[in-house]
């Protein structure tokens, strides 16, 4: 039924998807221009090229992946499957909680099934070209099942969880659930890194030696007790490196990439740590994890006004308003919101990068590891170094590295970092 709540969400949709694909035109246009001056040290021609065109081959890939989705979901709804599913499944008469999670699960299967040829051909096409991909199919295959798992073991009964609050709550069950979503995302910061991260990669501890000193020195003089410094098999899956810290209060913990100390000096990996460091320092973690908190009380709160509106379910072709359908058509009613939302928390998030740079060439004493760091990492993961700025807002959590090696050129360091008071 084309009534207003459809035509506001197919304009928005529509509206959407094209400024995400001018941006994604636009930062093709971008790829023309020539190497900076600052990594010439470290790219040759032949590399330039190369990240060049794996830039390319990503967005053209990611192009057609959203065309495709945009394309289904719009002849699911057209073909009137969302009433048609709701339908099948009150046949079945399994009640609000098990039909629902059979409603929203079927939905996720379907949009699982059609995203799948696209990731396969991601990881053993386009990165394997490239020469990233290390994932073997018998890799890949376990990853899919573990994934699935989890979703039946954690993601069901969170679902469970909500749909009961929004059946049998009355007006007090956005609260119910946002307390329930609060409690289990601190529980996961906990349990993920401790249960469910190891279930996909090797974490070892970091032998004793140069490295190992260099980091515990440089946490003891800015004063942050780690109680594991880990090193993670990420070369099973991909020769790209990263680094990144977890847990809080006595967990907290720092995990490198093997392929990150593979290919970067002890002087280079404590300024990656020191960045890592900076993120906790700054509060960083706690500012998102509030943010989070705050984001998921106000979706509840809309989610509670919006299930009662019958225009809502009569747009996707369901007579009565019903709660699991209800959080389909809110996600997409609300998904161009969230697209200018990210706006503002990809640009926080990209200040919080900045900050976390600071940090390190403050404490570390020395900007020039920090900066060689970024380098190697560019090169070797072959990122886009010239992006357009309108792909950048739309996309980035990260400023472009270009941009922080100058913000990092800018920053007062002391010769000899010193421990904080």
């Amino acid at each position: 039924m084309l009534n207003v709540y459809a035509v506001i969400i197919l304009v928005a949709l529509l509206a959407t998807f094209g400024v995400e694909r001018w941006a994604d035109l636009r930062n093709l246009r971008a790829l023309r221009q020539g190497l900076p001056a600052e990594f010439e040290d470290v790219y040759d021609r032949e590399t330039y090229e190369r990240s060049q065109e794996y830039s390319r081959a990503r967005l053209r890939l990611g192009l057609l992946t959203t065309s495709v989705d945009l394309v289904a979901l719009l002849l699911f709804w057209w073909l009137g499957g969302f009433g048609r599913l709701f339908r099948g499944i009150d046949l079945l008469q399994w009640g609000p909680i098990a039909g629902g999670i059979l409603y929203i699960g079927a939905l996720v299967v379907a949009q699982w099934l059609i995203g799948l040829p696209f990731s396969v051909y991601a990881t053993f096409v386009v990165e394997e070209r490239f020469g990233f991909n290390r994932t073997t199919p018998a890799t890949y295959v376990a990853d899919l099942a573990k994934a699935a798992l989890l979703a039946v073991l954690v993601g069901v009964p969170v679902l469970a969880a909500v749909l009961a609050f929004f059946t049998y709550a009355g007006s007090w069950a956005w609260v119910y659930a946002w307390v329930a979503a609060v409690v289990f995302s601190l529980v996961m910061q906990y349990v993920l890194p401790i249960w469910i991260m190891p279930l996909f990669n090797r974490f070892t501890p970091l032998e004793s030696g140069e490295l190992h000193d260099s980091i515990v020195a440089y946490a003891r003089g800015v004063r942050f007790p780690l109680s594991n410094i880990l090193v993670m098999d990420g070369s099973r899956r991909s020769t790209k490196a990263n680094a990144f810290f977890t847990g809080f209060g006595r967990n907290r913990r720092i995990a490198l990439f093997d392929t990150l100390i593979a290919r970067h000096t002890t002087p280079q990996l404590v300024a990656v740590v020191a960045h890592e460091v900076g993120h906790y320092k700054e509060r960083h973690v706690l500012k998102g994890l509030l943010l989070s908190m705050l984001h998921t009380g106000v979706l509840f709160a809309l989610l509670s006004v919006f299930l009662s509106q019958r225009g809502l379910f009569q747009a996707f072709g369901v007579d009565s308003p019903w709660v699991a359908a209800g959080l389909v058509f809110f996600a997409l009613l609300l998904a161009p919101v969230e697209s200018v939302l990210g706006l503002g928390l990809q640009a926080l998030s990209r200040r919080h990068e900045y900050q976390a740079d600071a940090y390190a060439a403050r404490t570390t004493g020395d900007a020039d590891s920090m900066v060689a760091a970024l380098k190697i990492l560019s090169r070797d993961s072959l990122s886009n170094l010239t992006p357009d700025p309108m792909y950048v807002a739309l996309n980035y959590s990260h400023p472009p590295v270009l941009e922080r090696i100058r913000a990092l050129r800018g920053v007062a360091v002391s010769p000899v970092s010193a421990p904080e008071r």
